[in-house]
């Protein structure tokens, strides 16, 4: 079996397309997959192979202001890094359109990402129910405590944040999974969080775990920091399988 990695460019969104070679031209599942802050889609490749190898279409974009589309990042705190969430946002139903009108997607939809991706993986499902499985990989179901962490991280620090800043980021609750679970219904979601991380922190993933024990949560968790390996790619890509190929 061989795959095949397609650059392709939608409007001013860099992507890669992996899919197998022998299907690339068939109706197949479709997986969209974030790569995390200061990174790129190339880092997010290694997965991508795995899951398109089980039979997935597989995109991987560039968020704004990473890979293909970096600019320098503003001094302000944290203003860069909620442009690229909010920007996933804005064009994830873009890019889905994208390729229903080519007919290579039908309503087998799922989304998956790390740290930054995770975090737009979970604010992606408040808004898409057509969304029917997602992987949350090192990200924050809780972005308003992640924003508050932030805040207060900033004053600590001394450096200059807006008096309006929450105001700014007025957008954010309306997309923090944890504050509004109801929008996950029943959808299988998988959570990976390694419990020394101290990037994003564990404690928001376990917490929303806690706060919805009659969700379809697979939960797992190591003695890790904030690193993805290989093998736990694997257990993401058989989640994928179990929850999209049946």
């Amino acid at each position: 079996m061989k795959l095949t990695i397609r650059k392709r460019t939608l409007g001013t969104i860099p992507l890669l397309e992996v899919v197998q070679k022998e299907k690339r031209n068939d109706l197949l599942p479709l997986i969209v997959y974030y790569h995390g802050w200061q990174s790129s889609k190339e880092l997010v490749l290694t997965q991508g192979r795995r899951l398109a190898a089980a039979g997935f279409r597989v995109l991987l974009p560039d968020a704004a202001n990473h890979g293909e589309r970096k600019q320098p990042i503003t001094k302000i705190p944290s203003l860069t890094f909620w442009q690229c969430i909010h920007t996933n946002l804005f064009e994830f139903g873009y890019i889905v359109n994208h390729f229903q009108k080519l007919g290579l997607v039908d309503d087998r939809i799922a989304v998956g990402g790390v740290s930054m991706g995770g975090m737009t993986t979970c604010a992606l499902l408040t808004h898409h129910p057509e969304i029917k499985a997602a992987a949350c990989v090192m990200g924050s179901p809780k972005p308003v405590a992640y924003r508050e962490r932030i805040q207060r991280y900033a004053s600590e620090m001394n450096r200059f944040i807006p008096n309006d800043y929450e105001d700014l980021l007025t957008w954010i609750p309306k997309y923090d999974l944890s504050l509004n679970p109801e929008a996950l219904g029943d959808r299988p979601l998988y959570i990976w969080h390694g419990k020394q991380d101290v990037i994003v922190p564990y404690d928001h993933a376990r917490e929303f775990v806690e706060e919805n024990p009659n969700r379809s949560i697979t939960f797992e968790d190591e003695d890790e920091e904030h690193l993805v390996k290989t093998s736990t790619m694997d257990r993401i890509t058989a989640f994928f399988e179990k929850e999209m190929m049946n």
